[in-house]
């Protein structure tokens, strides 16, 4: 399923939130990206009616099964890539931007490709060790 480039960094900072707050609120994620209160809600509330999202009734905020697929597969892809751009030698701020960037329309064919050669490359870095 493809949906567009700002779901999947709501979802994305829903899920990572949830790591580290343990709880997720609308203001959570209007503070961690610096949006508006009322453009969080109003993506909240597409979430809720496509189902990616559920909130309780004190306002917390829980990926059903289909949004967290969505949070970890882009997660999963921002943390490899900035740690494989880093391994090369870039700039944790500059990795970390390009992830962001990349994460979105790398096809997954090529990510699986770099994810295994970055951990075949990881394991005999640290083998030789």
């Amino acid at each position: 399923m493809k949906i567009q480039e700002s779901a999947e960094n709501y979802l994305e900072t829903i899920l990572i939130l949830k790591k580290r707050l343990g709880q997720v609120r609308s203001i959570d994620i209007a503070n961690e990206l610096s949006f508006s209160k009322p453009s969080v809600s109003n993506a909240m509330k597409q979430f809720r009616e496509n189902e990616y999202i559920t909130v309780d009734g004190n306002g917390f905020i829980s990926l059903t099964e289909t949004g967290e697929e969505i949070a970890e597969r882009i997660y999963e892809r921002h943390d490899l890539l900035t740690k494989y751009f880093m391994a090369l030698g870039v700039s944790e701020k500059t990795a970390l931007e390009d992830a962001c960037r990349i994460e979105h329309v790398i096809s997954q064919e090529s990510f699986e490709k770099i994810k295994t050669y970055y951990e075949t490359t990881m394991k005999l870095n640290n083998a030789e060790k």
